[in-house]
């Protein structure tokens, strides 16, 4: 995959065979050491947009759309095996590895397990706002029923007033993930609402095996007011497993990268230095 030619870290997306599957990967440029970045559930790999350019020129981020998101297409099925498989499968057609992952959410847990299972790939773990369990009562709301929502509307915001008169405060983060529907008009998401339930109820458990399983240095990564990572649970994850940093963003919620943007871009930049 070719970066820009002038290392800007404008996004050039590009479309992998990987597994069956056409997958959409960004690839946000620059002369610095690959650093393969994960969304989470509901996102696309453009999120990390802004943290590619802070953490430029040292680092040049590659961000795929996962399977059931953004442009890559296919559906699922979904587990966190078919994701970790995807993801290997990605760095292999890609020719990179062992790189640092860096990885929000869901994507967390897909690129832990990933270091676990294919450690050859991974030097290094930064994993934002997601812990070993997934499920109650470590999380008491695990899954967002998305199940009414709708997936088209006339225009951008006719898509934002219907998705936040599900209770959603405030649906940007879900719109990113939208886009004008060039056959039927109007707005369309990119995800099947279907699709992400049955994924996110895939991605609820007891993960501990595959936290564990790796030794690669990490960096935890947690929101003072997540609702997906509680704190003791945090401190648990940092103290059972050798090598890992824990670090807690005052004022953020579960997406730091949002929050705090310059916090969050100092405290990777720092945990990559030289990795």
């Amino acid at each position: 995959m070719a970066a820009p030619a002038d290392g800007s870290t404008a996004p050039v997306p590009e479309f992998l065979a990987v597994r069956g599957r056409r997958v959409a990967c960004l690839d946000f440029g620059g002369p610095g050491a690959p650093v393969l970045a994960l969304h989470g559930h509901f996102g696309r790999g453009r999120l990390y947009g802004p943290p590619a350019a802070a953490l430029a020129p040292g680092h040049r981020v590659i961000a795929p759309d996962l399977r059931g998101h953004g442009l890559t297409g296919g559906g699922g099925p979904f587990s966190l095996d078919e994701y970790v498989a995807d993801a290997a499968a990605l760095l292999g057609a890609l020719g990179l590895g062992p790189v640092p992952v860096v990885a929000h959410s869901t994507g967390g847990v897909i690129a832990y397990t990933l270091a676990a299972r294919h450690p050859e790939l991974v030097s290094a773990l930064v994993i934002e706002d997601i812990g070993a369990v997934t499920d109650r009562p470590v999380v008491g709301h695990p899954v967002l029923d998305v199940s009414g929502w709708p997936t088209r509307a006339a225009d951008r915001e006719a898509l934002r007033r219907e998705i936040e008169s599900r209770g959603i405060p405030d649906a940007t983060y879900f719109l990113d993930s939208a886009e004008p529907d060039a056959e039927g008009g109007g707005w369309r998401l990119l995800f099947s609402p279907r699709e992400l339930m049955e994924s996110q109820r895939a991605m609820c458990g007891d993960f501990w095996d595959q936290w564990l399983g790796s030794s690669c240095p990490a960096l935890l990564l947690r929101g003072e007011h997540s609702s997906m990572l509680p704190a003791a649970h945090a401190r648990e994850m940092t103290a059972r497993r050798a090598g890992t940093a824990l670090r807690e963003f005052a004022g953020c919620g579960h997406w730091i990268h949002d929050d705090a943007p310059e916090a969050y871009a100092g405290a990777v930049r720092e945990f990559l230095a030289g990795r």
